[in-house]
Protein backbone atom coordinates (compact mmCIF):
# COMPACT_ATOMS: atom_id res chain seq x y z
CA UNK A 1 0.00 0.00 0.00
CA UNK A 2 2.88 2.40 0.78
CA UNK A 3 4.58 3.67 -2.40
CA UNK A 4 7.12 6.06 -0.88
CA UNK A 5 8.36 6.89 2.60
CA UNK A 6 10.84 9.24 4.23
CA UNK A 7 11.10 10.80 7.68
CA UNK A 8 8.37 13.34 6.87
CA UNK A 9 5.75 11.65 4.67
CA UNK A 10 4.37 8.47 3.22
CA UNK A 11 2.61 8.09 -0.13
CA UNK A 12 -0.22 5.56 -0.31
CA UNK A 13 -1.96 3.93 -3.28
CA UNK A 14 -5.63 4.40 -2.37
CA UNK A 15 -8.11 1.82 -3.69
CA UNK A 16 -11.43 2.82 -5.24
CA UNK A 17 -14.42 3.49 -3.00
CA UNK A 18 -12.55 4.42 0.18
CA UNK A 19 -12.76 7.83 1.83
CA UNK A 20 -9.46 9.48 2.70
CA UNK A 21 -11.06 10.65 5.94
CA UNK A 22 -14.55 11.25 7.23
CA UNK A 23 -16.11 14.69 6.91
CA UNK A 24 -19.48 16.41 7.11
CA UNK A 25 -19.88 15.80 3.37
CA UNK A 26 -19.71 12.04 3.96
CA UNK A 27 -21.49 11.69 7.28
CA UNK A 28 -23.74 9.01 5.78
CA UNK A 29 -20.67 6.76 5.45
CA UNK A 30 -19.43 6.89 9.04
CA UNK A 31 -19.82 3.10 9.28
CA UNK A 32 -17.08 2.68 6.64
CA UNK A 33 -13.43 2.75 7.59
CA UNK A 34 -11.51 5.65 6.06
CA UNK A 35 -8.01 5.40 4.65
CA UNK A 36 -6.75 7.21 7.77
CA UNK A 37 -8.32 4.51 9.95
CA UNK A 38 -7.05 1.65 7.77
CA UNK A 39 -3.48 3.00 7.96
CA UNK A 40 -3.75 3.41 11.73
CA UNK A 41 -4.97 -0.18 12.05
CA UNK A 42 -2.22 -1.58 9.84
CA UNK A 43 0.76 0.43 11.05
CA UNK A 44 -0.42 1.33 14.58
CA UNK A 45 0.38 4.97 13.93
CA UNK A 46 -1.66 8.03 13.01
CA UNK A 47 -0.84 9.69 9.70
CA UNK A 48 -2.14 13.09 8.60
CA UNK A 49 -3.57 13.53 5.08
CA UNK A 50 -1.96 16.39 3.16
CA UNK A 51 -4.60 16.39 0.41
CA UNK A 52 -7.45 14.12 -0.66
CA UNK A 53 -8.95 12.18 -3.52
CA UNK A 54 -12.60 11.56 -4.27
CA UNK A 55 -13.94 8.44 -2.62
CA UNK A 56 -14.37 6.74 -6.01
CA UNK A 57 -10.93 7.75 -7.37
CA UNK A 58 -7.90 5.51 -6.88
CA UNK A 59 -4.25 6.44 -6.67
CA UNK A 60 -1.66 8.47 -4.79
CA UNK A 61 -2.44 10.21 -1.51
CA UNK A 62 0.26 11.91 0.58
CA UNK A 63 0.27 11.69 4.37
CA UNK A 64 2.48 13.52 6.86
CA UNK A 65 4.04 11.55 9.70
CA UNK A 66 3.55 14.41 12.12
CA UNK A 67 0.83 17.06 12.07
CA UNK A 68 3.33 19.92 12.01
CA UNK A 69 4.76 18.65 8.69
CA UNK A 70 1.47 19.11 6.79
CA UNK A 71 1.68 22.89 6.32
CA UNK A 72 4.84 22.88 4.19
CA UNK A 73 3.39 20.29 1.82
CA UNK A 74 -0.04 21.89 1.64
CA UNK A 75 1.66 25.14 0.65
CA UNK A 76 3.05 23.34 -2.42
CA UNK A 77 -0.49 22.44 -3.48
CA UNK A 78 -1.68 26.00 -2.88
CA UNK A 79 0.96 27.52 -5.19
CA UNK A 80 0.60 24.75 -7.82
CA UNK A 81 4.13 23.49 -7.14
CA UNK A 82 3.00 19.85 -7.15
CA UNK A 83 2.38 18.25 -10.53
CA UNK A 84 -0.30 15.56 -10.57
CA UNK A 85 -1.08 13.29 -13.48
CA UNK A 86 -4.26 11.25 -13.55
CA UNK A 87 -5.17 8.55 -16.03
CA UNK A 88 -8.76 7.99 -17.12
CA UNK A 89 -10.77 5.85 -19.51
CA UNK A 90 -13.43 7.90 -21.24
CA UNK A 91 -16.25 7.47 -23.74
CA UNK A 92 -15.39 8.38 -27.32
CA UNK A 93 -12.34 9.96 -28.95
CA UNK A 94 -11.45 13.37 -27.48
CA UNK A 95 -8.97 15.64 -29.23
CA UNK A 96 -5.32 14.62 -29.00
CA UNK A 97 -4.57 17.59 -26.77
CA UNK A 98 -7.05 19.88 -25.09
CA UNK A 99 -7.17 22.54 -22.39
CA UNK A 100 -10.47 22.55 -20.50
CA UNK A 101 -11.17 25.73 -18.55
CA UNK A 102 -14.85 25.52 -17.61
CA UNK A 103 -15.70 26.83 -14.13
CA UNK A 104 -16.93 24.30 -11.57
CA UNK A 105 -18.82 24.69 -8.32
CA UNK A 106 -16.78 25.04 -5.16
CA UNK A 107 -17.11 22.78 -2.14
CA UNK A 108 -19.95 24.96 -0.84
CA UNK A 109 -21.89 24.06 -4.06
CA UNK A 110 -22.99 27.68 -4.43
CA UNK A 111 -20.14 29.61 -6.04
CA UNK A 112 -18.53 28.68 -9.36
CA UNK A 113 -14.73 28.81 -9.37
CA UNK A 114 -12.16 28.78 -12.17
CA UNK A 115 -10.81 25.35 -13.05
CA UNK A 116 -8.20 24.24 -15.57
CA UNK A 117 -7.37 20.75 -16.83
CA UNK A 118 -4.87 19.69 -19.50
CA UNK A 119 -5.91 16.57 -21.42
CA UNK A 120 -3.85 14.32 -23.67
CA UNK A 121 -5.32 11.34 -25.50
CA UNK A 122 -2.92 8.40 -25.27
CA UNK A 123 -4.70 5.72 -27.28
CA UNK A 124 -8.19 4.72 -28.42
CA UNK A 125 -10.21 1.69 -29.41
CA UNK A 126 -13.45 0.87 -31.25
CA UNK A 127 -15.40 -2.20 -30.14
CA UNK A 128 -18.08 -4.18 -31.94
CA UNK A 129 -20.21 -3.97 -28.82
CA UNK A 130 -23.44 -1.99 -29.19
CA UNK A 131 -24.14 0.67 -26.59
CA UNK A 132 -27.36 2.65 -26.93
CA UNK A 133 -27.96 4.39 -29.30
CA UNK A 134 -24.99 3.14 -31.41
CA UNK A 135 -24.05 -0.25 -32.87
CA UNK A 136 -20.43 0.08 -31.72
CA UNK A 137 -18.62 1.67 -28.78
CA UNK A 138 -15.48 3.80 -28.62
CA UNK A 139 -13.12 4.46 -25.71
CA UNK A 140 -9.92 6.35 -25.04
CA UNK A 141 -7.14 6.27 -22.47
CA UNK A 142 -6.31 9.83 -21.45
CA UNK A 143 -3.92 11.62 -19.14
CA UNK A 144 -5.32 14.54 -17.17
CA UNK A 145 -3.29 17.25 -15.46
CA UNK A 146 -5.38 19.40 -13.10
CA UNK A 147 -3.94 22.88 -12.71
CA UNK A 148 -6.53 23.68 -10.03
CA UNK A 149 -7.98 21.50 -7.30
CA UNK A 150 -11.75 21.84 -7.43
CA UNK A 151 -14.20 19.26 -6.13
CA UNK A 152 -14.88 16.60 -8.82
CA UNK A 153 -13.00 18.81 -11.30
CA UNK A 154 -11.79 16.07 -13.65
CA UNK A 155 -15.10 14.24 -13.62
CA UNK A 156 -17.04 17.43 -14.36
CA UNK A 157 -14.63 18.56 -17.08
CA UNK A 158 -14.82 15.25 -18.92
CA UNK A 159 -18.60 15.40 -18.79
CA UNK A 160 -18.59 18.97 -20.13
CA UNK A 161 -16.62 17.98 -23.23
CA UNK A 162 -18.98 14.99 -23.80
CA UNK A 163 -16.31 12.38 -23.00
CA UNK A 164 -17.32 11.24 -19.52
CA UNK A 165 -15.21 8.90 -17.46
CA UNK A 166 -16.31 5.28 -17.50
CA UNK A 167 -17.77 4.11 -14.21
CA UNK A 168 -18.73 7.60 -13.05
CA UNK A 169 -22.19 7.24 -11.46
CA UNK A 170 -22.79 10.99 -11.17
CA UNK A 171 -21.33 12.61 -14.29
CA UNK A 172 -20.95 9.56 -16.55
CA UNK A 173 -22.98 7.74 -19.21
CA UNK A 174 -25.17 5.07 -17.64
CA UNK A 175 -25.34 2.98 -20.80
CA UNK A 176 -21.56 2.66 -21.11
CA UNK A 177 -21.24 2.10 -17.36
CA UNK A 178 -23.72 -0.76 -17.62
CA UNK A 179 -21.84 -2.28 -20.54
CA UNK A 180 -18.55 -2.28 -18.58
CA UNK A 181 -20.34 -3.85 -15.63
CA UNK A 182 -21.93 -6.61 -17.72
CA UNK A 183 -19.17 -7.34 -20.25
CA UNK A 184 -16.04 -6.64 -18.18
CA UNK A 185 -17.39 -7.09 -14.61
CA UNK A 186 -16.14 -3.64 -13.68
CA UNK A 187 -18.23 -0.99 -11.95
CA UNK A 188 -15.46 1.18 -10.49
CA UNK A 189 -14.65 4.68 -11.67
CA UNK A 190 -11.81 4.67 -14.20
CA UNK A 191 -9.92 7.62 -12.75
CA UNK A 192 -6.52 6.97 -11.19
CA UNK A 193 -4.02 9.40 -9.64
CA UNK A 194 -1.05 7.87 -11.41
CA UNK A 195 1.89 10.25 -10.75
CA UNK A 196 2.88 13.06 -8.44
CA UNK A 197 6.06 15.14 -8.63
CA UNK A 198 7.40 17.92 -6.40
CA UNK A 199 10.47 19.41 -4.77
CA UNK A 200 10.59 18.15 -1.19
CA UNK A 201 10.13 21.18 1.08
CA UNK A 202 12.45 19.78 3.76
CA UNK A 203 15.17 17.91 1.85
CA UNK A 204 15.12 19.85 -1.43
CA UNK A 205 15.10 16.57 -3.38
CA UNK A 206 13.03 16.14 -6.51
CA UNK A 207 10.41 13.49 -5.75
CA UNK A 208 8.52 11.46 -8.37
CA UNK A 209 6.01 8.87 -7.19
CA UNK A 210 3.98 6.49 -9.38
CA UNK A 211 1.07 4.27 -8.42
CA UNK A 212 0.22 0.99 -10.15
CA UNK A 213 -3.24 0.67 -11.66
CA UNK A 214 -5.99 -1.30 -9.88
CA UNK A 215 -6.75 -4.86 -10.99
CA UNK A 216 -9.75 -3.91 -13.12
CA UNK A 217 -7.54 -1.55 -15.13
CA UNK A 218 -5.11 -4.39 -15.85
CA UNK A 219 -8.00 -6.49 -17.09
CA UNK A 220 -9.20 -3.73 -19.44
CA UNK A 221 -5.65 -3.06 -20.67
CA UNK A 222 -5.37 -6.75 -21.55
CA UNK A 223 -8.75 -6.90 -23.32
CA UNK A 224 -8.12 -3.63 -25.21
CA UNK A 225 -4.49 -4.53 -26.04
CA UNK A 226 -3.26 -1.47 -24.10
CA UNK A 227 -0.62 -3.31 -22.06
CA UNK A 228 2.10 -1.02 -23.41
CA UNK A 229 0.63 1.82 -21.34
CA UNK A 230 0.66 0.08 -17.94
Amino acid sequence: MILYEDEYIIAVNKPNNILVHHSKMANNQLHEKSLVALLRDKYTKKYYPIHRLDRKTSGIVLFAKEKEFTTKFQELFQVNAIEKIYFGIVRGFPKKELIIDSDVKGRDALVYKTALTVLKRITSISLDIPVKPYKTSRYSLVSLKPKTGRLHQLRIHMNKISHPLIGDPKYGDRFHNRMFASKFKSENLFLHAREIAFIHPFSGDKILIKADFPKNWHHIFSVFNWNAYI
